[in-house]
């Protein structure tokens, strides 16, 4: 019998990724671990400039090259420059991670249509304007990318206060596996990850009710970390996940399993 091949390797070294929203938080953690695993990383921030800048110093220390995109992404002509100074200044895009959005809490009976179009656009809108552009970049240069969507649990999983939230990301999941058909074709992957209760500075404070019950119930005890989905992303970006689009990836400690929190 015929020993099985190697494993596919987890490689995303020399690739060109752009990270939204990766001025702090979840994406900077993102844009750090793409840097690390060998990748060259293009920065969109909206208005973190400063930790932007910060974030751009770290991934330069590492010895990959980075570029800074500040931009409204919400706004179809800021997309358009994002992509063209990618293609500019790194020739192509490999990955595109659709991270960018907001996470306000309104109760439904008193958002304002402003409060649900801004949570809309700035959590769906953005990840549908991006992968258009990325997708047309790959295709204009023979590129089998990778796209993948920063959805969450709240996907499936309602929480009070975030109808408007909520309502984004269960679309940016059913938008994922729409996108993965029709770009399959052109040798594009899309997939979305789901992220859980994540790490960020003074979340014990600001979310203290939420950390607590979380705690309380997720099987492996612990709130996640940036580079806990960071890892999943460079899974789906790499040749390891060859074959495997349009699907959503919890990293979530398990909370899935025991349905509300």
């Amino acid at each position: 019998m015929k020993a099985a091949s190697p494993l596919p390797s987890f490689d995303v070294s020399e690739k060109i990724v752009v990270v939204t929203g990766a001025g702090r938080g979840l994406g900077a953690g993102i844009a750090l671990r793409f840097a690390e695993a060998g990748a060259d990383v293009v920065l969109h921030y909206f208005t973190s400039s400063n930790s932007a800048k910060d974030v751009l110093g770290k991934v330069e220390g590492l010895g990959r090259r980075g570029v800074l995109v500040q931009g409204d992404l919400t706004r179809p002509e800021d997309v358009d420059r994002l992509f063209k100074e990618t293609d500019a200044k790194c020739g192509r895009v490999d990955v595109l991670i659709n991270n960018s959005g907001i996470y306000p809490e309104t109760p439904l009976l008193e958002m304002t249509p402003s409060d649900w179009h801004k949570v809309v656009d700035a959590n769906l809108t953005t990840a549908f304007l991006s992968t258009q552009a990325a997708a047309r970049l790959m295709i204009a240069h023979g590129t089998k990318g990778v796209i993948i969507n920063i959805a969450s649990i709240e996907a499936e999983n309602s929480d009070i206060n975030h109808s408007h939230y909520c309502a984004a990301k269960a679309g940016l999941v059913m938008f994922t596996r729409v996108a993965a058909r029709e770009l399959g074709p052109y040798g594009i992957r899309v997939n979305a990850v789901s992220p859980g209760l994540i790490w960020r500075e003074g979340i014990e404070k600001s979310y203290s009710d939420g950390v607590k019950r979380w705690l309380k119930v997720v099987p492996l005890g612990t709130i996640g970390q940036p580079v806990d989905v960071a890892d999943a992303c460079i899974f789906m970006a790499s040749p390891a996940a060859h074959w495997i689009t349009g699907a959503n990836l919890f990293v979530d400690g398990g909370i899935m399993t025991c349905g509300v929190f």
